[in-house]
């Protein structure tokens, strides 16, 4: 196969590609210069790019954070608004990282980032495939146990909202709410407003 269908070929099956995805192929990411230079690929921001007509959905932040941070997982009310358990617009992207984790430096999106360890960190993530790029992502359980963990940075009305939601569409059983509330060590300030909803 020639080197320009490979890369378009690449392009097509990852939706965006970065220069590694090329390199791990064998070709020098001089071609992204050239296609980008052609009009076959846009940039889409610094070290990302696509097709042209490649569909751009409203999740296209979650995509971009996801491959140029590859250790973050989508939280808070950027994962509400994923799970449809909000009627908050996140203005930037709620991600956690490892606590003692590099802070990134990209300029956009904007990110609001949390930091925590051990289960707190690894219980609850969940892969999404969105336009063939692999998005980590707390559960709505997860999400709803955090945000009663971060009230002081979301508010107590978000958490509020969303474990209405999540119970009234059923995204979550009460045993992953319970298990998600003790992980997060919200289960005194968590689980009685959930009573009080059943």
């Amino acid at each position: 196969m020639e080197r320009n269908e490979k890369v378009l070929k690449i392009a097509k099956e990852k939706g965006i590609v970065r220069a590694s995805d090329l390199e791990a192929e064998g070709i020098s990411r001089n071609y992204l210069y050239a296609f980008c230079k052609s009009g076959l690929l846009q940039k889409l921001s610094r070290g990302l790019y696509t097709l042209p007509d490649g569909p751009i959905t409203e999740h296209i932040n979650l995509i971009e954070v996801a491959k140029r941070i590859p250790n973050t997982v989508i939280c808070l009310i950027s994962a509400l608004s994923f799970h449809d358990l909000t009627t908050q617009i996140p203005h930037e992207i709620w991600v956690t990282l490892p606590r003692g984790a590099w802070r990134p430096k990209i300029d956009y999106p904007p990110l609001n980032l949390t930091y925590v360890s051990g289960d707190a960190y690894s219980f609850g993530i969940q892969e999404h495939i969105i336009q063939g790029v692999a998005v980590k992502m707390y559960s709505p359980a997860k999400t709803v146990a955090d945000c009663f963990k971060f009230r002081n940075k979301v508010g107590m009305d978000v958490a509020m909202e969303a474990i209405r939601d999540v119970w009234r569409s059923r995204k979550a059983t009460m045993d992953e709410l319970v298990k998600a509330a003790e992980i997060c060590k919200v289960s005194k300030v968590m689980l009685p407003r959930l009573e009080a909803i059943i």
